[in-house]
């Protein structure tokens, strides 16, 4: 971390400051070797030091005890968990004699959202911490995996993408990987292998599995509660959705099955998304999104599926996969897409091995200098491309059409046909899959021209979307692709049950109190800036709604 991030990373408040944040919280004296808050803990408050020194340590399995770094008179501990009350990734404990004051999560939220000058030195603070946190891989979770397994690349990009620092063990190259099974009394069969703060053992745990032992939704669902807004989905527009909401004083829940940023979370780079010229991933979108959303008091609960939705009744009630309930006075379904899937006989044996749904580091860590194959001609594809373009031997990009001009932004096809190493292929189409354990040869063909079989393997798959509601039932209507209607698009066949006065509102589908945006939504224009205003938008209307109620 250079000098200036360093500071704006762990700066030092002035009088001032200081002055402001007494009245949030209360003084304490301490001893030397207290323990303010150990890894885990959730909803840990933040402490300002006044007199003395902290030290926040880690204790890992792999490395015994250790500072991180010391906080001094005019410092203050905390990292992003702190504002989601998550398990603290980290313990601190007092160094020295001296005299602190503790103010309480609730109490640093409301600070941050209500004192804009100390709102910026605390967000950045607690951003750039995880972040270091992160390229150092100190934190609770280790995993043990191997590159030739599909369910390690799901945890990597579970983690990686849900921001979640940790340390990974290739147990195909580790040398000492047999000790660390054997200490935890686990075989090379369970292998992935996710360890919890050195104590909970998880082998080849679900997403849901994750996110319970690393704390990532403290709060619990309270079937009692009844939320003003229920969002599922944390895509672009789901996330949008939350930030308005919330920050206009909404009680907002968000359900993420995955990881957020949807499809755009995995894009490499974004570079046609307003104020950011140099581009942006979509994860760094997905990630600055989310801590906005819980910056205004937003909870969002990841590794939670909505199984189905009581439309019926009011409130709404989500079930989770789970089993757990949720109420809720308005529903916004951001719940987005997924890539189609061709009809390849051995593509799920592949999946994971070979075949991959996004270009994030991680897969390009795997693909090395290799030769790649992208299926797709949208800008997710592009996207894609260019950046693996830059590592790998050579890219192929395959296109059913004649070209790319109609499906993806000229940016990105000036790229492509700028960049040496990469070879388009128009009227092409992927017809076998093969290999053992992993992908080794791609077969295509041409229209016109016999197969070619490559000994290519990495396959990217980008091509279509379908809709992710397949859960909602007959609960809303929706077109032949299973896309959702809402506004003016809802034809009276496809308002049997409204029972209001008025027209469905614009992102209202044919449930009032139900709306629909983004990718999933069947008129929307599939562009990560469209369903962001389409989120954001939407929140009008829901107060519109709440008003009638």
């Amino acid at each position: 971390m250079n000098v200036d991030r360093r500071e704006q990373a762990y700066p030092t408040l002035g009088e001032v400051q200081m002055r402001r944040l007494r009245a949030r919280g209360h003084e304490r004296d301490v001893r030397a070797g207290e323990l303010l808050f150990k890894q885990g803990d959730a909803n840990v408050p933040t402490w300002i030091v006044l007199e003395g020194t902290v030290e926040i340590i880690n204790t890992s399995f792999l490395q015994p005890e250790h500072v991180l770094v010391e906080h001094g008179p005019g410092s203050f501990t905390g990292e992003l968990a702190t504002i989601s009350g998550a398990s603290a990734l980290v313990s601190a404990r007092m160094k020295t004699d001296g005299k602190l004051l503790e103010i309480s999560r609730q109490d640093i939220v409301r600070v941050i959202q209500d004192d804009a000058e100390l709102s910026e030195l605390f967000m950045r603070a607690f951003i750039l911490r995880r972040t270091a946190l992160i390229q150092t891989q100190e934190g609770d979770a280790i995993l043990l995996g191997s590159r030739h397994c599909r369910i390690t690349l799901r945890i990597q990009e579970f983690l990686g993408r849900n921001g979640h620092p940790f340390t990974y063990v290739d147990v195909d190259e580790d040398p000492d990987v047999q000790k660390m099974l054997d200490c935890f009394h686990v075989g090379i069969e369970d292998v992935p292998v996710v360890i919890c703060r050195g104590e909970h053992v998880l082998r080849r745990p679900t997403d849901a599995e994750l996110a319970e032992c690393l704390g990532l939704h403290p709060g619990g669902i309270d079937p009692e509660r009844v939320r003003d807004v229920v969002v599922v989905g944390a895509g672009p527009s789901g996330l949008a959705a939350a930030v308005y909401a919330a920050s206009e004083g909404l009680d907002v829940l968000v359900l993420e099955g995955h990881a957020p940023g949807g499809q755009a979370g995995s894009s490499s780079k974004i570079e046609n998304y307003l104020g950011f010229p140099t581009g942006i991933s979509g994860q760094a979108l997905a990630a600055r999104a989310l801590t906005q959303a819980e910056k205004f008091g937003a909870d969002v609960m990841v590794g939670r599926t909505a199984k189905t939705l009581e439309c019926d009744q009011r409130p709404f009630r989500v079930t989770l996969s789970s089993g757990e309930r949720i109420a809720a006075r308005t529903i916004v379904l951001a719940c987005g897409v997924r890539y189609h899937k061709p009809e390849l006989p051995e593509l799920a044996r592949f999946e994971g091995l070979g075949v991959y749904y996004g270009a994030t580091a991680i897969e390009a860590q795997i693909c090395g200098a290799e030769e790649i194959v992208i299926v797709g001609g949208g800008n997710s594809a592009g996207q894609a491309a260019v950046y693996l373009a830059r590592a790998s031997k050579h890219v192929h990009v395959l296109v059913r059409g004649e070209g790319l001009a109609a499906s993806m932004s000229r940016y990105l096809v000036r790229r492509i046909e700028e960049t040496p190493n990469i070879t388009l292929h128009a009227r092409t189409q992927v017809t076998k899959l093969e290999g053992d354990d992993h992908l080794e040869h791609i077969t295509w063909q041409t229209t016109g021209k016999g197969p070619e079989r490559m000994p290519i393997r990495h396959l990217f798959l980008m091509t279509g979307a379908s809709p992710n509601t397949e859960w909602l039932d007959r609960c809303v209507a929706r077109d032949e692709r299973g896309f959702v209607k809402t506004g003016s698009e809802l034809d009276p066949a496809c308002l049997r049950d409204w029972t209001k006065a008025r027209a469905p509102l614009l992102f209202e589908t044919s449930r009032t109190g139900v709306f629909a945006v983004g990718d999933v939504r069947a008129a929307s224009t599939k562009r990560v800036a469209s369903a962001v205003g389409e989120g954001s938008v939407c929140i009008s209307l829901v107060h519109q709604l709440l008003a009638e109620q």
